[in-house]
């Protein structure tokens, strides 16, 4: 069953992530002192006295600003605001009311959702001078609050699960536990929030031409044909030399994490740039940790002639042949051409990282490798394989029991790996070998 949602809103700078990271007892939200670091809405999971909860992070709502992005902030607040059960509305105790807290209050006021005020930076214990202005925002009695020192916070979080426990979630079918988790990684501004709005049906991430957009990680739970995804759409990802702003760090840290909790990476490349070095390194990182993956050339409807089309797959065949496993489709994110694919490329990848080959097929196809007489050896030493068993999944890994495994080749791993993924459809996971000594 889905968690109930409970969403933080307000101006920029009040502590929203902040409050996010002491609820959700983490550092998943990127906390700075410079305006606008939120900027998508990203999910986080939470529990309070036995109710699980998933935490909301908004951008900054501001009403009359020139930021480029504020308008896509407000709107992406706002919708987080909308999809919620439970409305955490913080506000600044040492600055006061301005005019975007009021904008905000009116907009809560017409949402008919439980809505708690919290006056955030109060870092004095029982200091309440500070919370009769908050009154005049008409959403009920205000909260004092310091989410850098905890205090007051339990207080409120009481509040907020005795409001959960109310609501009627019987109707809420989707099971997020079962989830497809799903990263989508890639360089700046290779369309990575693109094909996660076309996935999610929604503008769930910010789309802009600017690279280094998205900041944090962020999730959306989705259903298609049935079955549960977690889209995962991160940051733009390139060298750590390269990365000279600490919140763009972050946002480096929090990418590989979601690659750390992936079931399936997706890769996608600006098909008009070409295949990149950092491309490399980004599906590098995917293959260290072990992940399914696929690739996706986006773009593809602004690729000149079918010669530049047939010389782009062919880059890819040559410089990606480390993860040679990976699945390549083209499609366009913005126009949604081809987009389908996409589902069915993440569904294979998943049931190949999952597969599980019975231990005397393994053996049927070991006897037929042994009957071909290829093997490796070292002066005198010949290597001999004697059995071999699945001993893992997420990723797929054999363990061979041989005489001297000391002596397997590179080149003969990788000969073993490509003959039992033509035994057995491993496409779009990486395969773990090992080799154990059995006299």
């Amino acid at each position: 069953m889905a968690l109930p949602i409970v969403a933080i809103v307000g101006r920029p700078n009040v502590g929203k992530s902040t409050i996010v990271n002491r609820i959700a007892e983490a550092d998943e939200a990127i906390v700075h002192e410079m305006r606008g670091v939120t900027r998508d809405r990203s999910y986080h999971e939470a529990d309070w006295n036995g109710v699980h909860f998933t935490l909301v992070d908004t951008g900054g709502i501001e009403v009359a600003s020139d930021d480029a992005f504020q308008g896509n902030i407000t709107a992406q607040a706002l919708e987080g605001a909308n999809e919620a059960d439970v409305i955490v509305f913080v506000v600044d105790g040492k600055t006061g009311i301005n005019n975007d807290d009021e904008a905000v209050a009116r907009i809560l006021q017409r949402a008919d959702k439980p809505v708690f005020v919290a006056v955030n930076k109060l870092d004095t214990p029982g200091n309440t001078d500070a919370l009769w202005e908050f009154y005049g925002l008409g959403l009920g009695d205000p909260w004092p609050v310091s989410a850098l020192h905890g205090h007051g916070t339990g207080d409120l979080l009481d509040a907020v699960v005795d409001e959960l426990r109310e609501l009627d979630l019987a109707d809420r079918t989707a099971d997020d536990a079962d989830a497809i988790n799903v990263a989508i990684i890639g360089r700046p501004n290779a369309g990575k929030s693109s094909l996660t709005n076309r996935l999610t049906n929604g503008e769930r991430s910010i789309v802009s031409d600017v690279a280094g957009t998205t900041r944090d990680a962020v999730d959306t739970l989705v259903e298609h044909d049935g079955r549960a995804y977690r889209i995962v759409d991160t940051a733009g990802l390139r060298r750590k030399s390269q990365i000279d702003e600490d919140v763009e760090y972050y946002g480096f840290v929090r990418a590989m994490r979601a690659i750390d909790r992936a079931d399936v990476v997706l890769l996608v490349v600006d098909s008009p740039l070409g295949l990149t070095n950092e491309d490399q390194r980004v599906a590098g990182y995917a293959l260290e940790r072990g992940r399914a993956m696929g690739i996706v050339l986006n773009k593809w409807d602004i690729v000149g002639g079918p010669e530049e089309k047939a010389a782009i797959r062919e880059r890819i065949a040559d410089r990606m042949m480390f993860v040679g496993f990976a699945p390549v489709v083209a499609i366009s994110a913005l126009t949604g051409k081809n987009a389908d694919k996409v589902w069915a490329l993440i569904d294979k990848a998943y049931a190949a990282f999952n597969r599980v080959v019975p231990t005397n097929q393994l053996n049927t196809w070991l006897a037929g490798i042994r009957e071909t007489g290829h093997t490796v050896s070292k002066g005198k030493a010949v290597l001999r394989m004697k059995y071999v068993t699945q001993t893992g999944t997420k990723p797929p890994q054999l363990t061979f029991f041989c005489n001297r495994p000391d002596i397997v080749t590179d080149n003969y791993e990788r000969f073993l790996e490509n003959s039992v993924r033509r035994a057995f459809d491993f496409e779009g996971t990486p395969v773990r070998l090992r080799f154990k000594k059995k006299d």
